[in-house]
């Protein structure tokens, strides 16, 4: 099988002595990454502390999400994690007596399905989708949970178990009709899949960086539709969260008009160098072309697990499922340390081995893990 990125694996060192296929959990490092730690960390050297530095690279970090996503800087903010950007959304809710109703999946990331259930004192209802492992049929049955009451449907876009796939612009468009508001868990998607925020109907998206974007734990990218963020006033806030941040009134809590009124904090500066420099080498590359190329990916492993009689937890249709393919292994958390001895890098989740290249694997990568997987569990 050809592999039109073949160019780009001498950026990622590790793959000169082990397979990496843990994007699902972490991806590789590249040469680019490393540069920019190191330039943050020579910043801090030279100059102690360099505000203006630091600003940049936050800016330029965001405005590269937006890119890949199809958005403006401005509606891009920047927080922790997912869970901290989910939670600054929570607190601007009101679950008014006919909206307390929040739709979500049993096979949400279990951090996203505690912030909605946190609201819980305040008056949200929760309601899980039964969601099952290889399932193609959970669109399906979160628009037909949408209802009246709704206020928030949340829907991972690709699960963190198995990868099957979310029709976000489904999900979407049945929430704007019945008047709720999506979020979208793209952690799983974000820098595999291309993401068009306007196209797809999305209103609320967040992933963070160290999965298919290629960077580090630390750091997550919120999107607000811009007319939704102006109606939405946060109780989960920070300085950041200001017009101007920098013009330190204690007595003064004013909202940024867009997406930025959900920052808290000080941002996470060398996260945010990192997912710059990470970021800007998907947008090089174009995430239509690395979709396509993940695809074929999967599409292998699905025919080289079934070959040799593993099984398969994931949908085993390559377009029902992003890259990551799990495989059931009931000692998955040994088998993963054992892989790794064998040199292979992928991800235990409870009961199954996730496999999960990125643009920089080759076939050949993925069906070695995937005979080596076979041997240690024969």
């Amino acid at each position: 099988m050809n592999h039109p990125f073949s160019a780009y694996r001498k950026l990622f060192p590790i793959l000169d002595n082990a397979v990496q296929l843990s994007s699902c959990s972490q991806s590789a490092l590249s040469l680019p990454v490393r540069q920019a730690i190191d330039d943050y960390l020579d910043a801090w050297v030279r100059r102690g502390a360099d505000w203006g530095y630091w600003m940049e690279q936050v800016d330029l970090a965001r405005a590269e999400f937006a890119r890949m996503i199809h958005a403006d800087v401005d509606d891009i903010a920047m927080l922790g994690s997912v869970s901290d950007a989910a939670s600054s959304i929570a607190s601007a809710l009101r679950f008014e007596a006919d909206r307390r109703g929040i739709v979500t999946t049993t096979l949400d990331f279990p951090s996203i399905c505690h912030v909605w259930l946190a609201q819980q004192p305040r008056g949200a209802q929760v309601r899980f989708v039964q969601a099952e492992a290889g399932d193609t049929g959970t669109t399906n049955r979160i628009v037909d949970t949408i209802d009246a009451q709704t206020a928030l449907v949340s829907v991972s876009h690709a699960c963190f178990y198995d990868g099957q796939i979310v029709d976000i612009d489904a999900t979407g468009r049945a929430s704007r009709e019945r008047g709720a508001i999506q979020f979208v868990d793209a952690y799983q998607s974000a820098g595999s899949i291309a993401i068009d925020v306007r196209e797809q109907a999305v209103d609320i998206l967040a992933s963070g960086a160290q999965k298919y974007l290629l960077g580090i734990p630390g750091i997550a990218f919120l999107y607000v539709r811009p007319d939704l963020a102006r109606r939405l006033t946060p109780t989960v806030t920070g300085w950041f969260g200001r017009v101007n941040p920098f013009e330190f009134n204690p007595a003064n809590l004013d909202f940024a008009a867009g997406a930025t009124r959900f920052n808290t904090g000080t941002p996470p500066m060398m996260c945010a160098s990192v997912a710059r420099a990470s970021m800007s080498l998907l947008n090089e590359i174009g995430i239509p072309a690395i979709e396509a190329y993940l695809t074929r990916l999967s599409a292998v492993a699905i025919e080289e697990a079934a070959r040799l009689g593993l099984s398969i937890a994931s949908p085993t249709a390559p377009s029902a499922k992003g890259a990551n393919t799990a495989i059931r292994i009931p000692n998955a958390a040994q088998v993963e340390a054992q892989m790794l001895q064998a040199g292979y890098v992928v991800s235990a989740r409870n009961d199954v081995i996730r496999v999960a290249p990125h643009f920089y694997n080759t076939a050949d990568d993925v069906v070695g893990a995937l005979r080596e997987l076979a041997r240690l569990t024969r």
